[in-house]
């Protein structure tokens, strides 16, 4: 089989090392892919959301498969792309259409679907730059913290918790682009993140601890891939900006058989049947972010009674692919044929597919660009990835340098290395990860050194 994988980051380079182990793979091509990924398979120097370079490349080298990493190409509609023109409408996507993309592309449309299905999230009302009053009044009805998601897609960077109603409400006029209380536009700015920001969705705060839930669905069936548990500030003690994650473990030690069956009953069936009952063509991954709630207020919007002995999971967000950097231990834990599972969701039949995980814990610990998720440097040089030694380094944010003569591996994204290990439980694999994290270097280098310490304490 051929496979083309799209993407360039870490997610990308954790699936490629797994498409790669499969007996069924004859040739794995990546799009654009990084300097880690050519280990894997071929780069191609095509961009992810280039549909139309992509369904010539598809065409020409007789690809068999497409699996889509990132969300980008996804909401833009590559799926449906790909099906409409006569060159590729007979190559199977992993990943879905773009009418399910949208659970990712729009908050309001997600949490609007989880209200639809009796999926368990916070209370919640979407505002736009016309009823910005509305909004700050909504404020006035919920206890700090206050969350602010942008509707949109812009990179991790559009949801705000703020401990304050000034700030909140500050941030509110920022984000849609108002200055004064009940503006109605027409002396507006531009909205703080775009035009994903254009609508704003304000959502009461749930406190607890959150676990990143997996799903590979083929529109009917699925499978529960391992969970993950990621982290997303800059700082240690969870403290500073938010990134794109900062490291990973799994398994996460609340979330045993019992919890689990409540995600599966309250969030997970509830969801893939109404994708179909919807008409959404839904055949890809399914992230789901949840949290483990305890002392649930009244007002919370689950039709089920709270059992807070082992917790209550919530929806905090939808995702229509894979987290990074939880592929980074997800893939380490599933010790199925990964291509066995994407034929399945191809050809409908997932249900017919065997599913195991490795039962040692296994994390991810993420080394970042001095200066990130601000200001970063590009094209500072990597050394020491040829001596880590019993760990998995993926590549995020790599390339090589453009000189001919002495091509080096450089830096060329804010999160760049991500070191992963086994263990017989996520302690002795952490060491492994700050060990061996160590001997990598580049100018600026920074890793968050307390990655899985709150679970040791976790009683969610």
């Amino acid at each position: 089989m051929k496979i083309l994988l799209l993407g360039s980051g870490g997610r990308e380079h954790a699936l490629a090392w797994k498409m790669a182990q499969s007996e069924r793979v004859e040739k794995l091509y990546i799009a654009p892919g990084n300097a880690g990924t050519c280990t894997c398979g071929e780069n191609v120097a095509i961009k992810a959301d280039d549909f139309e370079a992509i369904k010539q490349f598809v065409a020409d080298k007789g690809i068999d498969m497409v699996v889509v990493g990132p969300e980008d190409p996804l909401v833009k509609g590559i799926y449906d792309d790909l099906k409409r023109d006569p060159r590729t409408k007979d190559v199977p996507v992993i990943g879905p259409s773009k009418a399910g993309a949208v659970l990712e592309g729009s908050k309001d449309f997600a949490k609007a679907f989880m209200q639809r299905h009796d999926i368990p999230t916070a209370r919640y009302r979407t505002f736009d730059g016309e009823h910005l009053a509305e909004g700050l009044l909504f404020l006035e009805t919920l206890q700090p913290p206050y969350v602010l998601k942008a509707d949109g897609l812009c990179a991790g960077k559009g949801v705000l918790i703020l401990g304050t109603l000034e700030e909140a409400r500050r941030e509110l006029r920022e984000m849609l682009g108002g200055h004064e209380e009940g503006d109605k536009g027409h002396n507006a700015a531009k909205p703080k993140f775009g035009d994903a920001s254009r609508r704003v969705v304000i959502e009461e705060f749930m406190s607890g601890t959150e676990c990143s839930v997996f799903v590979l669905t083929d529109g009917e069936h699925y499978k529960i891939l391992p969970e993950a548990k990621d982290y997303k500030r800059i700082g240690e003690g969870d403290t500073g900006l938010n990134t794109g994650g900062m490291g990973s473990v799994s398994p996460v030690p609340f979330a045993g058989d019992e919890w689990m069956k409540k995600v599966e009953d309250r969030i997970i069936r509830p969801t893939i049947e109404g994708l179909r009952q919807e008409g959404i063509d839904y055949k890809g991954f399914i992230f789901f972010g949840l949290i483990s709630r305890t002392n649930i207020p009244a007002c919370h919007t689950s039709p089920v009674k709270p059992q807070p002995s082992v917790g209550d999971p919530y929806v905090i967000e939808y995702n229509c692919r894979m987290g990074d950097p939880e592929t980074e231990t997800v893939m380490l834990r599933l010790k199925s044929d990964l291509v066995d599972l994407l034929e399945g969701v191809a050809r409908g039949d997932l249900d017919r597919r065997a599913i195991a995980f490795d039962e040692r814990a296994a994390v991810c610990v993420m080394l970042v660009s001095g200066g990130y998720p601000q200001a970063y440097r590009k094209g500072l040089p990597i050394t020491g990835i040829d001596q880590v030694e019993g760990s998995v380094v993926f590549h995020a944010g790599t390339a090589f340098s453009p000189s001919p003569q002495s091509p080096q591996m450089v830096t060329a994204g804010g999160r760049v290395i991500a070191v992963s290990s086994y263990g017989k439980d996520k302690e002795e694999a952490l060491r492994k990860s700050f060990h061996e994290a160590q001997k990598i270097n580049f100018e600026g280098r920074y890793f968050r050194r307390d990655i899985g310490a709150d679970l040791s304490e976790s009683k969610s």
